[in-house]
Order: C-alpha cells, then sequence, then structure tokens
C-alpha cells in the first residue's frame, strides 16, 4: 500500500510539474534568455572597459612621453600647454587615468607658477568620488605642501589630519607638513615633538628622516 501511494504521489507530482512547465514555460525561456544576455553583457562589459583603459593608457603616455621629451628645455608656456593636453585628456578618461593626468597637470601648472591652477587640479582629484583613496589621499597632500603659509592654517591642519596617521601611506609626508605648520604657527615645541617623532619611524623614508633630523638640530640650537 505504502508503493502504491507513494506512486500515486509521484505521478501527481510530475503530472503538477508538467502543468507548471506548459504555464510558465513562456516565463522560464524569457527569464533563461536574460540570464544569457545579462552572462553575455557582463562579459561585453569588461571587454569594452579593457578596450576603454587600454586607449586611455596609450593616450596618456603619449602626452608624457612628449613631455618627458623635453627635458630641461621646457618652458612655463609649454608646461601650461601641456597641463591642459593632460586635462583635455583627464575630462574623458577612466576614473584612473583621470586622477593621475590631473595630479600630473597640477604638477606642470605648479612648475609654471600658475599656483591657482595646480589648486584647482589638486582639488579636483582630492572631491573626486570615483578616484583611488591614495590618489585623493595625495592630492590633498600636494595641497597641503603647496598651501602651506598662504591657505588658512586651519584649512591646511585640516586636510593633513587624516593623512598624519601611521597607517597612511603617506604619514610621514604629512607629519612633516603638520611641523612645519606648528612653526608657522609659532609652536616650536609641538614642532620638535614630531621632527622627534619622524626621525625616529623606520618606516619614514630616508629623506624624510633625514630633514626631520636636520631641523631639529636647528631647532635645539
Amino acid at each position: 500500500m505504502i508503493d502504491i501511494f507513494d506512486e500515486v504521489s509521484d505521478d501527481l507530482r510530475a503530472e503538477r510539474a508538467a502543468r507548471m512547465l506548459r504555464r510558465y514555460s513562456g516565463t522560464l525561456i524569457v527569464a533563461a534568455i536574460v540570464i544569457l544576455f545579462g552572462v553575455a553583457g557582463q562579459q561585453g562589459w569588461e571587454w569594452r572597459q579593457a578596450q576603454q583603459n587600454t586607449k586611455a593608457a596609450n593616450a596618456y603616455l603619449a602626452i608624457t612621453d612628449q613631455i618627458t621629451a623635453q627635458g630641461d628645455a621646457i618652458t612655463n608656456a609649454q608646461r601650461t600647454a601641456d597641463a591642459q593636453s593632460l586635462l583635455s585628456f583627464a575630462a574623458a578618461a577612466p576614473a584612473g587615468y583621470r586622477a593621475i593626468a590631473t595630479l600630473r597637470a597640477a604638477a606642470l601648472y605648479a612648475d609654471a607658477g600658475a599656483t591657482a591652477k595646480a589648486e584647482a587640479a589638486w582639488n579636483q582629484v582630492a572631491d573626486d568620488s570615483g578616484a583611488d583613496p591614495l590618489l585623493r589621499d595625495l592630492a590633498n597632500l600636494l595641497w597641503a605642501q603647496h598651501e602651506l603659509g598662504q591657505a588658512p592654517d586651519d584649512a591646511v591642519a585640516t586636510r593633513l589630519a587624516p593623512l598624519t596617521v601611521p597607517e597612511n601611506p603617506f604619514h610621514a609626508l604629512a607629519q612633516e607638513t603638520q611641523a612645519l605648520l606648528y612653526l608657522d604657527e609659532h609652536k616650536p615645541d609641538q614642532a620638535k615633538a614630531l621632527f622627534s617623532q619622524i626621525a625616529s619611524d623606520p618606516s619614514a623614508p630616508d629623506g624624510v628622516r633625514n630633514r626631520a633630523d636636520g631641523l631639529l638640530a636647528k631647532l635645539n640650537g
């Protein structure tokens, strides 16, 4: 009896499944097509992304190779023109190349003495939510270094604060700038304490440690 009931139950389940399949076959086919197109779309998107990145890399290298080829003979007018070319490229570039090109343009503007344009470029990267956090931090650091003694001290301190934590890759450079800010604020004791911390930091670059040692020696007389 148990076997008969099992067979009847199996038949009923099979019949219900067949009815459901007939009833929803159109929906299932559409769903399958959507899934297939979704997979194909994802692959197509990845392919397009790779193509765009390759195109952007070639365009960026073409501009920067031209800049490098000018060497020491480059003039401020050429620096400004090259910076404008980089920003034009950045306007339509993927996020990574957009940030890198804008930072390079800012450096050229700064070297050409176009401080306001350099500041605008650094701020553009710092405010770019699509940029890598590391590049945004670098933009904030460069802005703070160049604005030290120019912008209000509290504005510079605000930019530096999140960069001075030990976990940040730029913490030694940010601390160095913060120590210089203390000197600008006539706080020599705080500056000396921070220079001493930098000088004894094994993770700080050699150049930063050496500068901290030198400045500490001068402050101590």
